[in-house]
C-alpha cells in the first residue's frame, strides 16, 4: 500500500493490501498515539459497516488495541458520523470506523478520530505511520491485568439518531420519502431515524448481505432511486453511500440534487432562520459556477478549499463557519457534527421541506447548475509537474479561459489519489464545453508525453 493513510484514512483491497497482520499493528500504534495523554485506562470505540471483510478487521484492530491496554467499545454497523458523534460525546479516547465509504465490497478502510471527534490531523497519521513502517516507536506490552477488554455496546448507535432528529424543529409526519441505503450502515439506521420524525418511509437496497454495498445502489448509482420516486409519485429521495456520511436527493420530478444544490438549499435556509454564521459557506474547487453565481443572488459569501471534506472542515473549524461541503454530498452541519453526514444531510432537507410547504424542486430551483464536462488524462508524476511549469499548456489553458469569460470556467488539477490530470470545464452550452475540454486535454497529452 506505500505509506499507510490517504485524505481519508487508511484504504486497500481487504485481505490483500489491508490485512489483518497490517490493521492490528495500526491498532497498536494508533493506541500508543492517541491514548498517551490519558489520565486513566484508554478506552477506543470501534464501528464498521456491512462489508464482508469488517468482521475481520475489526477483530484485528480490537487485538491490537487491547495488546498495548486500551478497552475496547464495539458499536457494531454504524455510520461513520455516528462513531464521530459517541466519541465527541462520551469518556471514550479515540474512535475507529472501519469502512471504504462507496468504494466496492473488496475494498476496506479505518478511519480514526480523536477523542473531540475529528479525523487525525496529517501529523498524528504520519506518526502511527511512521511506528508501523519504521518502527519509529517501541510500542508497550503490558500483561496480566493491565491489558484491555471488550465492551459490546450496540445500543450507543441510538444516541446518535437521537442527536440526529433533535436538530429540526419540525415533524416530518406523513412525508413520503424513499431511502436508498446502499446496503451499507444506514441500512441499520436510516428507517428507525426517518420515522421517528413521522416520515413514511419507502425503503431501497437496506438488506446488507456483505458483498453487495454500494453495488449498483446508493448515491453513485442513482438510477434506482430516480426510477422509483417516479414510479411512486413520491415527494422526496435520499441515497447514502457505503457508510452513510454523504447524501445525495431526487426531487419530485426524478430530477437530481447533487451536493452543489443543497448546499445551496441549506445555506439559503440557514441564513433566512439567522443560523449561517458570518453568512459564509465553504466550498471546494470542483463545484459549480452556478453556486458562486447563486451566492452573488443571495449575499451569501463563497469560501474556496482543495478537493477534500478534510480541507472544508479545516476551514470551517478555524473560521467558525457553520455550513460547507462537495457536490460529492459530503456536507457538514458544524453545529452538529464534526464530519460529514448523509443522514443528517437528509433529515435537515425533508425538515426544510416541511417547515417551508415547498416541493424539492422548488428549494433545489434557487441555484442553476451550469453544465459541466470532465476528461481524465493519465500520467505519471513528472507529467503531473508539467501543469504548473510548461509554457505550452498554461497557454491553452489561458486560452480557454478567456473564450468562456464570466460565463464559464476551467479548472485543469492533478489527483491527489490517481495518476491522473483532470480538466473540467463549464459553461452555458454543452457541446461548446466538452469541446475546449477536449483541446486542451490533447495539449497536455502532448506535453506530457514528451
Amino acid at each position: 500500500m506505500g505509506r499507510l493513510f490517504g485524505t481519508d484514512g487508511a484504504r486497500g483491497v481487504a485481505n490483500t493490501e489491508l490485512t489483518n497482520e497490517l490493521a492490528m499493528q495500526i491498532g497498536r500504534a494508533a493506541a500508543m498515539v492517541l491514548t498517551r495523554h490519558c489520565d486513566k485506562k484508554p478506552k477506543i470505540l470501534i464501528g464498521k459497516d456491512t462489508r464482508i471483510s469488517s468482521d475481520m478487521l475489526e477483530a484485528a484492530l480490537t487485538a491490537g488495541f487491547c495488546s498495548v491496554g486500551a478497552d475496547v467499545v464495539l458499536c457494531g454497523v454504524v455510520p461513520t458520523p455516528a462513531v464521530a458523534y459517541l466519541v465527541g460525546d462520551s469518556d471514550v479516547s479515540a474512535g475507529v470506523m472501519i469502512s471504504a465509504s462507496h468504494n466496492p465490497c473488496e475494498y476496506n478502510g479505518i478511519k480514526l478520530f480523536n477523542h473531540q471527534g475529528y479525523k487525525l490531523p496529517d501529523a498524528l497519521e504520519e506518526e502511527i505511520e511512521a511506528i508501523v513502517l519504521d518502527g519509529a516507536a517501541q510500542i508497550p506490552t503490558p500483561s496480566g491485568g493491565e491489558l484491555g477488554r471488550i465492551i459490546h455496546a450496540p445500543e450507543l448507535v441510538d444516541a446518535y439518531m437521537q442527536h440526529v432528529a433533535s436538530t429540526v424543529d419540525v415533524r416530518l409526519d406523513g412525508m413520503e420519502i424513499a431511502l436508498d441505503c446502499a446496503n451499507g450502515s444506514s441500512s441499520a439506521t436510516a428507517y428507525k431515524l426517518f420515522t421517528s420524525l413521522g416520515a413514511k418511509c419507502h425503503m431501497l437496497s437496506d438488506r446488507p448481505d456483505g458483498v453487495n454495498i454500494n453495488a449498483g445502489c446508493g448515491s453513485t448509482h442513482m438510477e434506482n432511486l430516480t426510477a422509483y420516486v417516479k414510479e411512486h409519485n413520491l415527494p422526496l429521495g435520499l441515497a447514502f453511500d457505503g457508510d452513510a456520511d454523504r447524501c445525495l436527493a431526487v426531487d419530485e420530478t426524478g430530477a437530481l440534487i447533487d451536493g452543489d444544490r443543497l448546499i445551496a438549499i441549506f445555506a439559503k435556509d440557514m441564513k433566512e432562520r439567522g443560523k449561517l454564521r458570518e453568512d459564509t459557506a465553504v466550498v471546494t474547487v470542483m463545484t459549480n459556477i452556478g453556486f458562486k453565481k447563486y451566492c452573488e443572488t443571495e449575499g451569501i459569501r463563497m469560501v474556496t478549499t482543495k478537493v477534500g471534506d478534510r480541507y472544508v472542515l479545516e476551514e470551517m473549524t478555524e473560521k467558525g463557519y457553520s455550513i460547507g461541503g462537495e457536490q460529492s454530498g459530503h456536507i457538514i452541519f458544524k453545529d452538529y457534527a464534526t464530519t460529514g453526514d448523509g443522514q443528517l444531510s437528509g433529515v435537515q432537507l425533508a425538515a426544510a421541506m416541511a417547515r417551508t410547504g415547498k416541493k424539492a424542486s422548488e428549494l433545489a430551483a434557487v441555484m442553476r447548475v451550469f453544465p459541466q464536462t470532465m476528461v481524465n488524462i493519465t500520467v505519471d508524476s513528472a507529467g503531473k509537474a508539467l501543469l504548473d511549469t510548461d509554457d505550452v499548456i498554461q497557454a491553452a489553458i489561458r486560452e480557454a479561459a478567456a473564450e468562456l469569460g464570466d460565463a464559464g470556467r476551467i479548472l485543469v488539477r492533478a489527483s491527489g489519489t490517481e495518476p491522473l490530470v483532470r480538466v473540467m470545464v463549464e459553461g452555458p452550452d454543452q457541446p461548446a464545453i466538452e469541446a475546449l475540454a477536449q483541446r486542451v486535454a490533447q495539449v497536455i497529452r502532448q506535453r506530457t508525453a514528451c
